[in-house]
Formats: C-alpha cells, sequence, structure tokens
C-alpha cells in the first residue's frame, strides 16, 4: 500500500523493458494515474501488465493551473497520484512543473521514481562533451524564433540540447548551418527502439545526409560547445568571399563575426582588404 503524496514516475521511451522494478510497484498500486493522455497512459499499462481498474486523470499543458488543486486535494484525502508523461521523465519538456511546485508549497508529500530520459540517453550516445550541457527544450517552429534562439545560445561554453520533429530537423539543421557554422552537432532518434540511431556531422553534412534519408521517430539535436578547434577550421576569407557578392560589407563582416566566433575588427579588416 502506497503513501499519500505524489509519485513521479518516469516511463521507457521506446523500449517496455527499460521501466524499473520500482516504478511497476507505484504504477500498479497508486489509486489515481495524471497523465498527459488517458489513452497513451492505459495502453501502456496494458502492455506493462498493470492493472487498470484506478482513475486516470489527464494533466497536460493547457490545463495544469486548473488541475493542479484537484489533484492536490485528492492527495491531502488520503490517496496516491503517480505522474507520467507519454514517455520518459515527467517534466522534461512535458506537464508537471506546477503540480509539483503547488505541492511543494503546500507540503504535500512527494517522490520521484527516476528512470529513462531521451535527454540524457541521446548525450551518452552522441559522443559529444558531457561535462556541461544545457537543455534548450522544444525548438521554435518559425523560422526567425528559432535562429533567435540558436543565436542567444551559441556562444555558451556546454553542449547544447534540443527536442525537434522530423518533419522540421532538415529545416533546423539549414539554421544550425548558418548560426553555428562548422561545430561538431550530433542528432539522435528513436532511441532505444529497433532503429536506434546517432549521426554525427557538421549541421552542413547532417543536412545532406538526412535529406537523402528522411528521418522518422523522435528527435535529439545536439550541438558541441564552441572551441579553437572549431574556430579554426572556419574559413573566414572563403566565409566573406561568399557573403561580399550579395550584400553589404557591414552586413558580411557581422554574419561572419558570428557565425566563426572571431574577433569581428579582425574580420573587418580582412573583409575592406578582399574589397579593394
Amino acid at each position: 500500500m502506497l503513501k499519500c503524496g505524489l509519485y513521479i514516475v518516469a516511463t521507457p521511451i521506446g523500449n517496455l523493458k527499460d521501466i524499473s522494478a520500482r516504478a511497476l510497484d507505484v504504477l500498479s498500486d497508486a489509486e489515481v494515474i495524471a497523465c498527459e493522455d488517458t489513452r497513451v497512459a492505459r495502453k501502456l499499462f496494458s502492455l506493462l501488465g498493470l492493472p487498470l481498474n484506478k482513475t486516470f486523470i489527464c494533466y497536460e499543458d493547457h490545463h495544469e493551473k486548473i488541475k493542479a488543486p484537484d489533484i492536490a486535494a485528492l492527495i491531502q484525502n488520503g490517496q496516491s497520484v503517480a505522474l507520467v508523461s507519454d514517455a520518459g521523465s515527467p517534466l522534461i519538456s512535458d506537464p508537471g512543473y506546477k503540480l509539483v511546485r503547488y505541492c511543494r508549497e503546500r507540503d504535500i508529500p512527494l517522490w520521484v521514481v527516476p528512470g529513462a530520459s531521451a535527454v540524457i540517453s541521446a548525450l551518452q550516445l552522441s559522443g559529444l562533451p558531457t561535462n556541461r550541457f544545457m537543455f534548450a527544450g522544444f525548438i521554435p517552429n518559425k523560422d526567425k524564433a528559432r535562429k533567435d534562439l540558436f543565436t542567444e545560445l551559441k556562444n555558451i561554453n556546454t553542449t547544447l540540447i534540443f527536442y525537434e520533429t522530423a518533419p522540421r530537423l532538415v529545416k533546423t539543421l539549414w539554421a544550425g548551418d548558418e548560426i553555428f557554422g562548422m561545430r561538431e552537432a550530433a542528432v539522435a532518434r528513436e532511441i532505444t527502439k529497433i532503429y536506434e540511431e546517432c549521426r554525427n556531422g557538421t549541421c552542413a553534412e547532417l543536412v545532406d545526409y538526412f535529406e537523402k534519408n528522411p528521418p522518422k521517430g523522435e528527435i535529439v539535436l545536439m550541438v558541441a560547445p564552441p572551441c579553437e578547434s572549431a574556430e579554426k577550421s572556419f574559413d573566414v576569407e572563403a566565409e566573406l568571399k561568399k557573403r561580399l557578392a550579395v550584400m553589404s560589407l557591414k552586413t558580411a563582416v557581422k554574419e561572419v563575426a558570428e557565425l566563426s566566433g572571431q574577433n569581428r575588427n579582425e574580420i573587418y579588416a580582412t573583409a575592406l582588404a578582399l574589397k579593394k
């Protein structure tokens, strides 16, 4: 019998065998299951052989503020509630943050039942630096917002991790090529499933691959931190020549400085020499 409280339970991201023994116990005994989609949760319970004779409550982004007090009230009345996402660890780009905060502010008991996470699994597969990393969530679907996000984050000295959808991946990689230049990137997809894949290269190289091999499934995009080797491999003169042919000197210098991370005054001097 579970103690009354909120249990934050990770579920598999693909392979059902990744469910933990503790998660099975909690999900089996919890009286209420708070989930993004009750149909998805019921299907998972059925596949795992878990009992379905319990209350399933839809708890998703648009209703967090409304549902949090209701779920907290259930716990205060002595019930046990398990919070799950459609796959992976709750709260990681999934609903749950407002509920956890609401419960903590009222001293309602909480427990975490850790398990699979696409962010960590993708990073482990990628071979990119793991000593520092930043998860930046889902990439915006508008071109300007996407480029603005990449520009905002590009100079942070850490591995960047994003979620993306398969249909938008190539467009996002083109934006990555423009902003991140020659930095190494990696795309992981279908993690823990039959067609698990992690492909590394520059964003331009990844565009070439995924245009020929249209991606499917859940996508994690990672970008290596800026480093000296990336700067040295960036051909400033070639990039300036390409841009000077179609844009003003000022705009060309600005773009190349942003892409390379190198000193703008030095790039300006190079541009002037090329222009003459």
